[in-house]
């Protein structure tokens, strides 16, 4: 059967291949510790999970609009005016099945064939995909350890071409964590206007920043940036919703109704009863994020002092998100060999920086418990030395 060439060339997700062969090796009895997964541990909020049954127990199990609940839009624009000074009237806000179909969304209603789009590098391994399916052609703009894995207006200039439609810009980020300051933000902003480039915004960990730093939104920099600027957001993280898949995006107009056509002839509207249970997360305030972010903030400092005191290991101090993205070149190995053979010798399950564009680099989520983390540092910090 012959298939499609564009799709056939897709490479499956290397995160959910590590986490299903760790959940097969835990299923066979083995000891697996896992830092693959990146989904928080924590159980959903009670008062969400509530909302969602008695939704169903009300009756509502019919296609919502395609677009979206328009209850659960406008508290999604009354959430991003409240707390990231975004000012989005609820008809600029399509909620989709995941910040992953938004991404997908945007992508496939912006690109036209051949058209660029900018990725700092190190990267969440999706975005380069979800560009190919586009049409579009991902030009990777790398960010070096030394310098935080951080990309600077420079270092994008000397990426941008003719055809370079998009940026993305995802702050707080996965694979690495890094939370881009508001100068840094600024430089970048300059560069987008000046080269009339269209910036996509995810900020899905948003929520999840640590030590006081501060995450704001990309379109809050200017007039020009919001124009400019398409902000993604979701519940699956900050709120451990991951299995709901409910994500959202606010952004121009004609944007955002050639989105809305587009979800309407696809998925049409997400879960009906599910937009309730989200209604319910954003209106029953954030004590319970702050809890998990609070307890993601005790790992992160457990497992960098861990990482940073191995040796031939270095590793970068992230400030947002639950991820960590130590380097192990010095090992000798690149990371699929790594990470393969921790897990055989050790049952710790890591995530080659390959995927991720970081090839002398592994990926660890501290979205799991201090008793997991405690016990695979002991077994990656003995394998280190057995090398």
């Amino acid at each position: 059967m012959k298939l499609n060439e564009t799709i056939s060339a897709i490479a499956p997700s290397v995160t959910l291949a590590i986490t299903s062969k760790a959940k097969a090796m835990a299923a066979e009895g083995r000891e697996v510790f896992s830092f693959a997964a990146g989904e928080p541990d924590f159980d959903t909020p009670d008062h969400i999970k509530e909302a969602a049954i008695q939704a169903l127990r009300d009756g509502k199990t019919k296609y919502s609009p395609a677009v979206g609940l328009a209850e659960l839009r406008s508290a999604i624009a009354e959430d991003l005016a409240t707390y990231n000074g975004l000012q989005y009237e609820p008809t600029q806000v399509v909620v989709s099945c995941g910040a992953k179909h938004t991404l997908f969304n945007i992508f496939m209603a912006l690109l036209q064939p051949g058209d660029e789009v900018l990725i700092p590098a190190p990267f969440w391994l999706s975005y380069p995909e979800m560009v190919r399916v586009a049409g579009g052609k991902s030009v990777f703009v790398a960010a070096a350890e030394s310098d935080g894995f951080k990309v600077t207006k420079e270092s994008l200039q000397a990426a941008v071409t003719p055809k370079t439609r998009a940026l993305i810009l995802n702050s707080p980020s996965n694979p690495i964590g890094t939370v881009y300051e508001p100068n840094e933000l600024a430089a970048i902003a300059e560069f987008a206007c000046e080269n009339d480039v269209v910036v996509i915004a995810d900020e899905i960990y948003q929520q999840m920043v640590y030590d006081g730093v501060e995450s704001p939104s990309f379109a809050t920099l200017s007039q020009d940036v919001y124009d400019r600027t398409v902000t993604v957001n979701g519940f699956s993280k900050a709120y451990s919703m991951t299995g709901w898949r409910l994500g959202y995006l606010a952004g121009p107009m004609p944007l955002v109704k050639a989105i809305s056509a587009l979800q309407s002839h696809s998925t049409s509207g997400p879960t009906t009863f599910a937009q309730y249970g989200a209604l319910a997360a954003l209106k029953g305030g954030r004590d319970c994020v702050a809890e998990m972010r609070d307890a993601f903030a005790q790992r992160r400092a457990f497992l960098y002092e861990r990482l940073d005191a191995m040796e031939g290991v270095t590793c970068v101090k992230p400030m947002g998100a639950f991820y960590m993205l130590p380097g192990i070149g010095s090992c000798g190995m690149d990371s699929l060999t790594f990470a393969g053979k921790l897990l055989d010798a050790t049952g710790v399950a890591v995530v080659p920086g390959k995927p991720f564009n970081a090839d002398a680099n592994i990926r660890l989520s501290y979205a799991c418990s201090m008793d997991n983390i405690r016990e695979g540092m002991d077994r990656m910090e003995g394998f280190l030395k057995g090398l």
